[in-house]
């Protein structure tokens, strides 16, 4: 092998190790997000469907703030708020905050609501039983839907936690969807 191929099969084996090792990172990098997630409490992951209502035993000792957030996607021709900016609750006590959505155009819209807990230990004890964020929501043209959301905190929730916060953010879904 001669002086000028042996630095050139160095290169390419080089180069080939970084972009095997660059997939290996990309691949690793939602595992990664999720444990640190954990590890610090951010992006409380809901879960996908509604729980079961169960007869909890109510804590009348204590009181947990719920706060309610609502965001929209950049692209999102809406409007969405809540009726209620925050709420006082009994952890084993059921409750429903209803939130409103309006499509603005002049279009039928699909939009779907992606729910978030902060912080993200809370979201393993705040139960949905019911949530217009379970499935994509079908909206005609100016239409408005008031929706509710019904809900409860585990008792379990330990008490250092005071204040929960459930915030929302609406994706315009329309182009994704299958008609």
């Amino acid at each position: 092998m001669t002086e000028e191929k042996k630095p050139k099969n160095t290169l390419v084996r080089n180069l080939f190790i970084v972009a095997v090792l660059m997939f290996g990172f990309g691949y690793a990098l939602v595992p990664l997000y999720n444990v640190l997630c954990d590890i610090t409490g951010l992006n409380g992951k809901t879960e996908n469907g509604a729980a079961k209502e169960i007869a909890y035993d109510i804590d009348l000792t204590r009181e947990v703030t719920v706060e309610f957030i609502t965001s929209l996607n950049e692209s999102t021709p809406m409007i969405f708020n809540t009726e209620t900016k925050f709420l006082k609750v009994h952890p084993g006590e059921y409750h429903t905050v209803n939130f409103y959505a309006e499509n603005k155009t002049d279009k039928a819209m699909i939009a779907r609501a992606i729910p978030s807990i902060s912080p993200g230990i809370a979201a393993e004890f705040f139960k949905k039983i019911q949530c217009f964020c379970f499935t994509e929501q079908k909206f005609m043209p100016h239409e408005g839907k008031t929706m509710p959301v019904k809900f409860v905190i585990e008792p379990k929730l330990p008490e250092k936690y005071k204040t929960v916060t459930l915030s929302y953010t609406f994706f315009d879904n329309t182009d994704r969807s299958v008609n």
